[in-house]
């Protein structure tokens, strides 16, 4: 039997529920930005934002500590929703995604754990294109990779993006790299 619409979106919110709780207990704080770390999933299909739930404010620190102060919604994050979008135009199933803060260390990292990962300059983006929607996509013409990430040295906040089929894979993903980022002093 076929999952029914109502069915797809209620398990699409629990999946990513789930995965948030997983990694506020592991997060390095020096891994989310100012802007909050996003996290998003999508329905199967998924063509606009309204078919992406998201953390509303993403997973912010306050008080010190790793927490979402809000739920899980549909149609609640735009940028994350532009990225799993943009993944899913190269393959269907890579329907998550999660937006954290880069660091370099973080590069020996990637490669120790075997992560595909790709890498684009920002001062390549086309006039009028949105940076990390353009970034994506000239990442995955050859297949979604783990992860994506901003080499440009003049960013501000250097930003990665993880992908997988589930919240649960972007946040094993996550959770490996900080625990290994943890360990090293920044």
């Amino acid at each position: 039997m076929t999952d029914t619409p109502a069915r797809q979106r209620s398990d699409t919110l629990n999946e990513l529920s789930c995965a948030v709780e997983r990694i506020l207990s592991s997060l390095d704080p020096r891994l989310v930005p100012a802007n909050g770390v996003h996290f998003g999933y999508a329905i199967p299909g998924a063509r606009d934002a309204s078919g992406v739930a998201a953390i509303r404010g993403g997973i912010v620190i306050a008080h010190e500590k790793v927490c979402a102060p809000d739920e899980c919604a549909f149609g609640s994050d735009e940028q994350i929703s532009r990225i799993i979008l943009t993944a899913m135009k190269f393959d269907p199933h890579m329907r998550s995604a999660a937006i954290s803060r880069f660091i370099p260390e973080m590069r020996a990292v990637l490669d120790e754990l075997l992560m595909e990962c790709c890498s684009f300059t920002l001062a390549r983006t086309p006039p009028g294109v949105s940076t990390m929607d353009w970034g994506v996509a000239s990442c995955c013409k050859e297949g979604v990779p783990d992860a994506v990430y901003d080499v440009s040295a003049h960013q501000k906040e250097p930003l990665i993006s993880f992908f997988g089929e589930t919240p649960a894979d972007v946040a094993n993903n996550i959770i490996m790299i900080s625990n290994r980022i943890i360990r090293i002093e920044l």
